[in-house]
Order: C-alpha cells, then sequence, then structure tokens
C-alpha cells in the first residue's frame, strides 16, 4: 500500500519539506500586471510582494481546471500509488476543494481522497506534513485522516494585517469600509480555526502585535508553530524574538505566505500558525 499526498501552493511548506515527503504541489493561479502565473513556479515571492502595490489591474487569482489535478492523481498512480489523499485550502476561502473533488471523481487509476483542511497556509501546511509522515508509517487512510481530524481542532492560524486596501482591491469588502479603515488607521486582526474565519479590528500596529501575543498565551502551550510574513520579514525576526519562550524548543519555521494569499491581504502581514498541545 501506497499513499501518496497531493496539496495545492497556499500550503506554505518550505520546499525541502515537499521534496524530502514526496509531496505533489498544483499551483493555482495569478493574475497580475495583464500576465498569468504559475504560483511558485514562474514568479518568486520577493518579485511578487515588490511588485504587488503597482500591479493594474489589481492581482487577482484563480483555480486551475479538474484536469490538472486528475494528470497528476494519473502521474502519480503511474508511478506505483495505491491510494491518493489530497488535501487543500479550506472550502469557505477557495474552490479548490471542490475542483479536486470533480478530478477525484474523473480519475478512474487510482483512488483519491479530497481532505478540506479546514485551513490555510502552514496550518494546511502541517496537516499536510501529518498525513506525508504517517503514510510514510504505512497508516492506512482511515488513521490518517482521523490524525488530521484531531490536528484541526488543535489547529489556529492569526495575523495582524498592515492595510484593508488590499482586501478592498480583491473584492473581499467594499470600499467604505476600507476607505473607513485607512482614516481611523484600523488594523484588520484575522483568524482561522476549524473552517471558520473570524475577524477583529485593531487601531495599530503595535495594538495588533499586542494581540497576536495575547493569542498566543491563550492557545499554548504547542507542539508545533511557525511564523508567517509578507514581505515583513525584520518585523517578524525581531517578533519572534519576543515571543520565542512562547513557541516549541527548537526550530521555528519563519515563512513568507504565499502570493496566492498575498494577493488579498497585502504586504505586512505577520501572523502564527500553531497546533496545541491539547
Amino acid at each position: 500500500m501506497t499513499i501518496r499526498i497531493v496539496t495545492d501552493s497556499t500550503c506554505d511548506l518550505p520546499q525541502e519539506i515537499l521534496r524530502q515527503h514526496g509531496i505533489s504541489v498544483v499551483p493555482l493561479y495569478i493574475h497580475a500586471g495583464g500576465r498569468d502565473y504559475l504560483d511558485g513556479v514562474d514568479l518568486s515571492r520577493g518579485e511578487f510582494y515588490e511588485r504587488l502595490p503597482s500591479f493594474q489591474p489589481a492581482a487577482t487569482t484563480a483555480a486551475p481546471g479538474p484536469d490538472v489535478f486528475r494528470r497528476e492523481y494519473e502521474r502519480l498512480a503511474a508511478e506505483g500509488a495505491s491510494e491518493i489523499l489530497s488535501i487543500h485550502i479550506s472550502e469557505k476561502l477557495s474552490g479548490m476543494v471542490n475542483v479536486a473533488r470533480q478530478a477525484a471523481k474523473e480519475t478512474a487509476a487510482v483512488p483519491v481522497t479530497v481532505f478540506d483542511s479546514r485551513q490555510l497556509s502552514l496550518g494546511m501546511g502541517f496537516e499536510v506534513l501529518t498525513a506525508a509522515q504517517a503514510a510514510a508509517e504505512g497508516r492506512p487512510m482511515r488513521e490518517i485522516l482521523d490524525l488530521l481530524e484531531k490536528q484541526i481542532a488543535r489547529t489556529h492560524v492569526f495575523a495582524a494585517l498592515d492595510t484593508l486596501e488590499f482586501l478592498r482591491r480583491s473584492g473581499r469588502m467594499n470600499s467604505a469600509l476600507a476607505a473607513l479603515g485607512t482614516l481611523l488607521q484600523i488594523k484588520p486582526f484575522l483568524k482561522m480555526h476549524d473552517g471558520n474565519p473570524t475577524a477583529e479590528r485593531v487601531r495599530t500596529r503595535s495594538g495588533a502585535v499586542k494581540r497576536l501575543i495575547e493569542l498566543l498565551l491563550e492557545f499554548g502551550p504547542y507542539e508545533k508553530a511557525a511564523l508567517l510574513h509578507s514581505a515583513a520579514a525584520e518585523r517578524a525576526r525581531e517578533l519572534l524574538d519576543e515571543v520565542r519562550h512562547l513557541l516549541p524548543a527548537g526550530t521555528v519555521w519563519l515563512e513568507e505566505i504565499n502570493p496566492v494569499i498575498g494577493a488579498h491581504i497585502g504586504p505586512g502581514v505577520i501572523g502564527f500558525a500553531c497546533i496545541s498541545k491539547v
């Protein structure tokens, strides 16, 4: 029995981890500056965030078609996969899960289980890693899915945005609210847990950092944690030094958020993806 893991480019797992565990990644599309890019293939994260404020029209994102998934499933079957587990960004945030489900129905070469991670970024990435490790241990699909369900209940992603502008550009909020937020220096604060995205508002950047630390204290201690940012590496490293005592021992990943999510939240974001111990 060989279970292979497929995910999408919003998982934010480091490339070396993807290679080490043989995880297949289906990229989403980014339309920016009159061109289409494959996320993680045609446009580096550094270049994307450097150009993001000047893209005209605003950058947009899209899921690939079912045929892209089907070809990937068939490729893995040809390599010897007996089953495939396809894990994707929360259904409440993207259509990726539904596209993968359609492709799974059209795939005859191998059984495909499509799983809604109910998370984003490394909240999903940690699930993908757990699944890949369990598959390498020879665990059956039902056990892997049970592991993921238990992990989802303990996984929290929360982030402080620097501006409302890119949510407005992407159509995720109306322009009047964006203008009001800018006038009042409101910093949006987004949270994701078990498929439920929620939002708060804080007044200042320092208030947003204070709220990040409050949530770290609330959900700890942690089994695993990572610090996420969008074109804000220096501020992220400073925060990591400040909160290191609240995080698990050993290496804590510091990862830049993928352009697909970045197109909607903009640069200057800092947040955490965490798995509580209990």
